[in-house]
């Protein structure tokens, strides 16, 4: 599933990232990756370590936290503490796929399922940067306004091409859903999106009723707690 989720965060929450991002201290972005990720990887991230990533990454979250469309879409039951990058002068990052399994704070570990970008920079504010997703339908490329999220499955192919002007600031962290599956989470997210739609428009009770235990019996079946 690939999903464009409008407004995560609202413009206050965005100027406040953006003005502590704006004199941030940045790293290389290959000290992050493994040795066929750091080949084609030319950015600026935020050390791992950095308190500031986790005091702007505990914003994000709580962002998320409000998101029901997020929820619906991804599920989630463990989600990696945002990580920050920048990409500027020429800055890109080729196709790769991102680690299977990622590591948590105090030695535990959870699969990716879900990949997430949050822009944190206006389109018209740098040249290139668009993220590009590959999968069985070709190539989508993706450049969002500020505060917008794109969600799609952490087993794609995906590059960020070269910034020839100003600089794409993003976060970006992984969702372990409760559903394995793609293709379940996206069946569970239509008819979940159908269920709320039809209550809006005054169907019959009865027949939601039943659509809803539809969902959460297939939610029961394919779920992982």
């Amino acid at each position: 599933m690939l999903l464009h989720i409008p407004a995560i965060l609202d413009a206050p929450r965005i100027a406040h990232l953006r003005a502590e991002l704006d004199r941030a201290e940045w790293t290389d972005g290959r000290e992050t990756v493994g040795d066929q990720g750091a080949r084609v990887k030319r950015n600026l991230q935020l050390p791992d370590a950095s308190p500031l990533r986790q005091r702007l990454g505990a914003i994000v979250l709580d962002a998320l936290a409000a998101s029901a469309l997020f929820h619906a879409a991804a599920l989630p039951r463990r989600t990696l503490h945002p990580r920050f990058n920048r990409y500027e002068g020429g800055g890109h990052y080729g196709f790769h796929v991102d680690g299977a399994v990622m590591a948590l704070p105090g030695g535990e570990q959870m699969r990716s399922d879900v990949s997430c970008t949050l822009f944190l920079a206006e389109p018209d504010e740098y040249d290139g940067g668009e993220l590009v997703i590959s999968d069985t339908y070709g190539e989508h490329e993706v450049k969002l306004p500020a505060g917008d999220l794109i969600l799609y499955p952490s087993s794609s192919l995906h590059r960020v091409a070269p910034v020839t002007r100003g600089a794409r600031i993003a976060a970006f962290f992984w969702v372990q859903s409760l559903v394995r599956e793609d293709r379940h989470r996206l069946a569970l997210f239509e008819l979940d999106t159908s269920i709320q739609a039809l209550t809006r428009s005054g169907a019959d009770t009865a027949a939601v009723l039943r659509l809803t235990n539809v969902y959460h019996n297939l939610l029961r079946e394919w779920s992982e707690t």
